[in-house]
């Protein structure tokens, strides 16, 4: 716009920008259910300050300016309802304030106990860690949480653990570094096979907890006094390599506290896996369809490819399985480890997996690999001499199956199961082996 139009226009918007829900952030009630409030107040504003001055050209200023807001409304909203505009999973809530009251929770231990804030009500101090199993930052965490728990229990300090992630949010590449999940049954176990000297509370359900106290990461901690007043909120130290810490921030924090002071570093940042938040089923659900698209192959082993397979020289930790359709046992636990590829193969690892069946055999081998969307790379027996292949990989082995393997990338045998393998074990070899070479 021009001239009187143009000023007209200026002065609205300057109006919009200075009406009563941008000046106090008083609460607005919008005509529109669902309205994003700064948007709905001031195209209300604009509308109401145009019909207290506009006549003439004025007026015909206000009817298009009124109707090209509405348009833009429009268009926000049904770009808020595309799939992707908003996500879920981009979802934080405010993490709570210094000086705030602890809020109340009723969760779920893996010991099998209901806890809440009545729980700790005896302790001078309570620290609140949210935390989660498949978080390699959190993982390096659980050995000082056990030691924090040691050090400060005869001192009258609590310390409890909650797990704030959806478990369904997270997809098997974000396992990379973790034998285990974040479900209610995988914390346990890995409460059990860790020795936790501290409650481990379960969240994942409703998120309610979490969403009262805003972790952003795991690791994040929360200090609260004898009244339960929050008086640190951050990470538990600078640095997730033990070697490198210099500041102890929840130590600090309580030990100001049980000295009578306030602690002199209130809030610092936090460094970590971001908390799964609900809403990513959706996206979780694509990256499955993405991983089912994959072209399935299968292709023929003889005896200097099978050598070859043995010696490894890809540079890469190597988990071979041989089975075969009519081995029931074999296909009962394939899927395993279709499984522990995906969590694993943006690292240095591959999985090859190689079928005995007779060569002829080969559409009934590759059907069953393209059910179980086996996109790794997948061999079968060039030849029905079985003990001259069987021997080209490994003259002691007998032939049974199925027969699971893992190699270092220098060859060396790291693993080695003849008959069903223990899911977790192997996947505990196969992360402690590839962090002893490179840790995140």
């Amino acid at each position: 716009m021009t001239g009187r139009s143009g000023g007209i226009y200026t002065r609205l918007r300057k109006q919009a920008h200075s009406s009563p829900w941008h000046r106090t952030g008083a609460p607005w009630q919008s005509p529109w259910p669902g309205l994003h409030p700064p948007l709905g107040a001031t195209i209300n504003y604009a509308a109401a300050s145009l019909n207290r001055r506009s006549s003439g050209l004025q007026a015909l200023a206000r009817r298009v300016i009124y109707q090209d807001m509405k348009s833009l409304l429009f268009s926000f909203l049904l770009a808020a309802t595309l799939p992707g505009a908003v996500c879920a999973e981009d979802f934080q809530p405010r993490t709570l304030p210094l000086g705030s009251p602890a809020p109340d929770f009723n969760l779920p231990g893996v010991d099998g106990r209901q806890y809440s804030l009545k729980s700790f009500a005896g302790a001078k101090a309570l620290v609140i860690i949210f935390t989660c199993d498949h978080c390699p930052t959190a993982q390096y965490y659980e050995p000082r949480i056990k030691q924090l728990v040691a050090d400060y229990k005869d001192k009258g300090v609590a310390v409890v653990a909650i797990m704030p992630n959806d478990p369904k949010a997270i997809r098997l590449d974000e396992l990379g570094w973790t034998d285990l999940s974040d479900s209610f049954a995988e914390m346990k176990l890995r409460a059990r096979a860790r020795h936790f000297n501290y409650p481990y509370l379960y969240d994942g359900d409703t998120e309610a907890t979490a969403r009262a106290y805003g972790p952003v990461a795991t690791p994040h901690a929360f200090v609260f006094d004898s009244a339960r007043k929050l008086r640190y909120v951050g990470a538990i130290d600078d640095s997730e390599r033990v070697q490198y810490v210099k500041r102890h921030y929840v130590r600090d924090a309580i030990d100001a506290l049980l000295a009578g002071r306030q602690p002199q570093v209130t809030h610092t940042r936090v460094i970590g896996c971001s908390t799964k938040w609900a809403g990513k089923e959706a996206s979780v659900r694509a990256y499955m369809a993405q991983l089912a698209a994959e072209p399935v192959s299968l292709a023929p082993a003889d005896a200097q490819a099978l050598r070859a397979l043995r010696k490894n020289a890809s540079g890469k930790f190597r988990l071979v399985n041989f089975w075969a359709t009519w081995c029931p046992s074999c296909m009962a636990e394939f899927h395993e480890f279709v499984t522990m590829n995906r969590m694993y193969r943006h690292r240095e690892f591959e999985l090859v997996t190689v079928s005995m069946n007779r060569p002829e055999e080969r559409q009934s081998v590759l059907g069953f690999l393209k059910k179980e969307q086996a996109s790794c790379r997948n061999l079968i027996f060039a030849s029905a001499d079985r003990d001259k292949l069987i021997d080209a990989f490994n003259p002691d082995w007998q032939g049974a199956v199925p027969y699971t393997v893992l190699m270092s990338p220098e060859g060396k045998i790291l693993y080695s199961e003849t008959g069903s393998i223990d899911a977790l074990a192997l996947r505990r070899t196969i992360v402690t082996e590839m962090n002893k070479r490179k840790p995140w």
